[in-house]
Formats: structure tokens, sequence, C-alpha cells
């Protein structure tokens, strides 16, 4: 599916990234022959040979078509690799990605990897968007097709509003939003809400 989406969809000025579970050559080509900037995350199976270590510690390798067994067509590629840190959750799991940026001064390789796992942002939205406001619900309750439209806007919004009162809560003490709990926060408001002064018509 992506492999027919990508196409009309990138352009020069984008940088696109994406998971391991997307990677294959050819959508890679696909996706560099838009002329847009890439920056993937790889799987540990796949072998990419340190051609020339660079300065930030990443390094250029080719890949290669799993049908091309003379290996003459591959793409160049920088290669990142590294692990994370004082996580509150400990992992073991190492990282690489391959980028189109070939130039370590342009695109320095610990901003790149700070840079994708801010990807990783819009994973978050979904599980706030489908675990914590629809909580066990694994339907929509509306009947109609006109309610089931307007349904997923209602959680839209009520999601932006609790990100927006997060926020707020947040840059009061200085904090970066990012560290505040969505699913306490919904519970907060929740406890609230039978408090909230009805609307006068």
């Amino acid at each position: 599916m992506a492999t027919e989406l990508l196409p009309g969809w990138l352009r020069k000025d984008m940088l696109v990234m994406a998971d391991r579970g997307f990677y294959s050559f050819k959508l890679w080509a696909l996706a560099c022959d838009s002329g847009a900037t890439l920056l993937w995350r790889v799987s540990s199976n796949i072998k990419l040979a340190a051609q020339q270590v660079l300065p930030d510690g990443s390094y250029l390798s080719t890949v290669f078509d799993s049908e091309d067994s003379a290996r003459r067509h591959g793409r160049t590629v920088r290669v990142i690799e590294y692990t994370l840190r004082d996580l509150a959750v400990p992992t073991k799991d190492s990282y690489r990605l391959v980028t189109t940026l070939l130039d370590p001064e342009q695109a320095p390789g610990q901003e790149l990897a700070a840079l994708y796992h801010e990807r990783w942002e819009i994973e978050g939205v979904f599980d706030e968007f489908k675990t914590h406001l629809r909580a066990s619900s694994t339907v929509l309750r509306s009947k109609t097709p006109d309610l089931v439209k307007q349904e997923p806007w209602g959680l839209l919004l009520a999601h932006f509003a609790i990100r927006q009162l997060m926020a707020q809560a947040a840059w009061q003490r200085a904090l970066d939003p990012d560290r505040l709990s969505f699913s306490h926060a919904a519970r907060v408001i929740k406890r609230k809400m039978p408090q909230a002064a009805a609307v006068p018509p």
C-alpha cells in the first residue's frame, strides 16, 4: 500500500521518517527518487558494511536489492547507530537509522537520532486517542452515518482540550508538556467534570 501511496505524496522539501517495518530496498529507492530526504530505522538483520566512518561516529554504507545478487545497483546511505540511556524503563535495544543526509556537518548524527524519536509522539497520540479516550469501547456508539462521522471529531476535540490544559499546566511550572501523563490528566478532568457548572441556554 505504501508503494502505491508514496509517489503521490512525497516532495523535495520533505524529511520523511519511517519505522523499521516499512523498510525494503524497493520502497527506499522509490522514496529516494521523489527527491525527499529520508531518515528511516532499519532492522539489525540488514547487512550494512562500514565503508567510511565519519567524524560524528556515523558511517557510509550501501544498500542493495535482495534480487541484485551481483550487488551492482546499490544506493549510498549514511548509517547512525545508537542506544538510549537514562530511560524510566531500561531497554537493551539498539537503534540503527539510515538516511540520505550524507554530510554529518549538515545533519549531525546525534541531532538526527533525537529527531527520529520525536516521531514516536504520534504513536503516543494514537494510544491516547484509542485507548484512554475510548476506554474499553471497541466500537463507536453512534448508529447513523452522520453521527459516526461526527463522533471521531468529538474525540479529537476532547483530546485537544486535554492536551491544551496539560500544556498550560506545564508552562506555569516551566516544564516540557511531554513529561506529564495524559491518562492522569484525563482522570483528573473526568473527576472534575461533575463539579463544572452547566452553561445556561
